[in-house]
């Protein structure tokens, strides 16, 4: 009984050689930490919002597409207006449409920002595009049929604006480029270094 495992009070009298061990992995037996936990949700949440992200991606920039037909709500209190002025000012920036009445009293407006575009692609004729068609929807509202197009800045979105508006449904009766000229008055910026 030398070879035998001593018997303690504690221990019942089987001994240990004679116990089935069970092969268990060695990731039930040792619990993960909590922090090797937390860097696998992040990566798995940033995936989640990248995909997330991803349809909204395709955009179609061809402006020859047809434009659908325009969804016009009649505007509350609208006024009847029938002829009105469009003043399109694209900048290299950005692209601001306005269409007012003969008085100039606003009834349309819209800008790339307010149509969700941001940094460069303020700038581009598809964003020029979208703000012309969004402001000829709310002067449409007002009854909007007939309008004067004044077009102001060097901006890539003066022709597309224009394209939208007839496109729309608008009868454009007069197309005027009102871009101040300087007699020298600013100093113009600097020259880039690319």
């Amino acid at each position: 009984m030398s070879e035998e495992t001593p018997v303690t009070p504690e221990s019942p009298e089987i001994p240990v050689a004679a116990i089935p061990v069970a092969e268990v992995p060695a990731e039930a037996v040792a619990p993960k930490s909590d922090k090797a936990e937390k860097p696998k949700a992040a990566k798995k949440s940033k995936e989640k919002k990248a995909e997330e992200a991803a349809p909204a991606a395709p955009v179609s920039f061809n402006l020859d597409d047809p434009i659908e037909p325009p969804k016009i709500v009649k505007a509350k209190g609208s006024k009847n207006i029938l002829q009105g002025i469009a003043h399109v000012q694209a900048t290299f920036n950005n692209t601001i449409v306005s269409i007012t009445d003969l008085r100039g009293a606003v009834i349309g407006w819209s800008s790339a920002g307010k149509m969700g575009f941001k940094g460069s692609r303020k700038s581009t004729a598809y964003a020029a595009q979208m703000v012309a068609q969004d402001a000829c929807r709310q002067a449409m509202g007002h009854g909007l049929k007939e309008v004067e197009v004044r077009v102001k800045g060097p901006g890539s979105g003066r022709e597309s604006a224009v394209r939208a508006m007839q496109a729309i449904g608008l009868e454009i009766s007069v197309i005027q480029d009102v871009t101040p000229v300087p007699h020298n008055g600013c100093r113009p910026p600097k020259q880039r270094r690319v």
